[in-house]
């Protein structure tokens, strides 16, 4: 059975453009939806793809409204190329910026989901350092900024740290997928690299944070501690107690939609 939003999905065709050298380089594929105003720009999280519920709802919405949309998966997501085991959190990043650069690069405003906030806000650091203009606005659900720190290998018991020291990867069972996530000392370590809750983050635009109080994976606690090191002017949080980590249900999907329409 089709849904409307895969109609809605399938109707875009899919780009691919090229990031990375030599033996790292891999093709990344982008939907864009046409529209006015300033590019919106999807950024999933982990292991998810841009046919995720949140991300065809808000392609449903660009549509609706005739705003422009992007979508992209990551490297080693959904329908982009390389292998999601050897890919770590400076990939994923490479592949927001090449992204930006080619579809999205006046002042977009950025809906990072999960491990998309990270993203997202590396992304930012990187291309407000470069003397980029910053984004119009962003919206956060669920972010999980220095999550393979913060919320993997500061939680995992001595055992996992051993085995993934030892052999290089461990493997974790996940409701979010059939197999389990292939946790690589690679992504550990590039993930220490890549902290930015050790000290204020300055993204030089209104940033509006949603979070599910009931979120077994990214702790509300967790978007606390990511709202002290922004800005106190043009920083928004919303808590939603019986909010999940996912924040897929109708009533989210409207919080997400109208939130991103108010920031835009």
């Amino acid at each position: 059975m089709t849904s409307e939003a895969d109609a809605l999905h399938d109707d875009l065709p899919v780009q691919t453009i090229s990031v990375g050298n030599d033996a790292q380089r891999r093709d990344i594929a982008v939907r864009v939806r046409s529209g006015k105003g300033r590019p919106i720009v999807w950024l999933g999280g982990f292991r998810s793809d841009m046919r995720a519920t949140k991300a065809l709802a808000l392609d449903a919405w660009a549509l609706q409204h005739g705003r422009p949309l992007v979508r992209f998966d990551y490297t080693g997501h959904g329908v982009s190329g390389g292998r999601f085991a050897d890919a770590v959190i400076s990939n994923w990043v490479e592949d927001a910026l090449a992204v930006l650069e080619r579809f999205a690069d006046d002042r977009p405003v950025l809906v990072g989901s999960s491990m998309g906030g990270w993203v997202t806000c590396l992304a930012v650091r990187k291309r407000l350092a470069e003397g980029r203009a910053s984004p119009a606005g962003i919206v956060l659900i669920a972010p999980a900024l220095d999550f393979t720190h913060d919320l993997m290998w500061e939680a995992f018991p001595a055992e996992v740290r051993t085995e993934i020291e030892r052999n290089g990867v461990w493997y974790r069972k996940t409701d979010y997928a059939p197999e389990p996530d292939p946790i690589s000392l690679a992504l550990i370590e590039d993930g220490r690299r890549n902290r930015l809750l050790t000290g204020p983050l300055d993204l030089r635009c209104p940033v509006h944070i949603l979070q599910g109080m009931n979120d077994p994976d990214v702790p509300y606690a967790h978007a606390l501690k990511t709202v002290e090191r922004l800005p106190a002017a043009g920083t928004l949080l919303t808590l939603i107690k019986d909010g999940d980590h996912r924040l897929s249900r109708p009533q989210d999907i409207d919080l997400i939609l109208r939130s991103v329409a108010a920031i835009a």
